[in-house]
């Protein structure tokens, strides 16, 4: 099992959203207007010229497939970003029990 923590800047929510839908992702848990600074961004602190903040998301997967195909989606989407802080991220860990 796998975790995934999927983190983004929350005017691509839709689009997001969309992706789940379309992957028959229907399980996680959203967190929203988080801030935070990535490597070679900008930070997203919600105040002044850094008024932007992000979103994440917590899904734990059991099997492999739909995890695989949320990475080459989100590696898809990435395509279109026009700077590094609109891309999304997702983290990976291991899932060693839910209960």
């Amino acid at each position: 099992m796998k975790l995934a923590f999927v983190v983004y800047y929350e005017h691509r929510n839709t689009q997001v959203m969309e992706m789940l839908t379309a992957l028959n992702i229907d399980y996680y848990t959203r967190w929203e207007n988080l801030k935070g600074k990535g490597h070679g961004t900008e930070p997203h602190i919600g105040i002044g010229s850094f008024g932007r903040l992000n979103s994440a998301l917590m899904i734990a997967f059991e099997d492999e497939a739909p995890l695989s195909a949320l990475i080459d989606a989100i590696n898809s989407a990435n395509d279109t970003a026009r700077r590094t802080d609109e891309r999304i991220r997702l983290f990976q860990v291991p899932l060693e029990r839910v209960v």
